[in-house]
């Protein structure tokens, strides 16, 4: 059988997301969020437009946690260049979120509040949510 040549650098892939999210499933810090139904890359801006609009409801008051991180580069060839050259420059920085993936989490509001405040992050994000409640949560 035929080996494939050893090389020093391995080409970086963008991969598939295929499958539910293994971790990050439940509500860790807060008593509410917002869960993914879909599969996204979900870049460094999305997410920062979305804690922008979330805070911005909510007035300063009570917390909230950002669950993803956009820890993969994405690199992009410019526009009208030749193949070939090696591998573009990033671009960007994106979270890879699969479904089940908690992304936002918040506490100390009401329910009310925080139900308004993770619907307006989430017109930010390229998936489909859903909001979510943590078990022990009394009115």
């Amino acid at each position: 059988m035929l080996q494939p040549k050893r090389t020093k650098y391995r080409k970086q892939q963008k991969g598939r997301m295929k499958g539910n999210a293994g971790r990050g499933h439940r509500l860790a810090n807060g008593t509410f969020g917002i869960k993914s139904l879909d599969s996204k890359f979900v870049t460094a801006r999305q997410i920062e437009a979305a804690r922008i609009a979330a805070t911005r409801f909510m007035k300063r008051e009570g917390s909230i946690w950002i669950m993803i991180f956009p820890d993969k580069p994405i690199t992009k060839k410019p526009l009208e260049v030749r193949m070939g050259k090696g591998k573009g420059a990033v671009e960007y920085y994106a979270a890879v979120v699969k479904p089940g993936r908690i992304m936002f989490e918040v506490s100390g509001v009401p329910m009310a509040t925080a139900k308004e405040a993770l619907r307006l992050a989430a017109q930010k994000l390229p998936v489909r949510t859903k909001f979510v409640v943590s078990r022990d949560y009394q009115e």
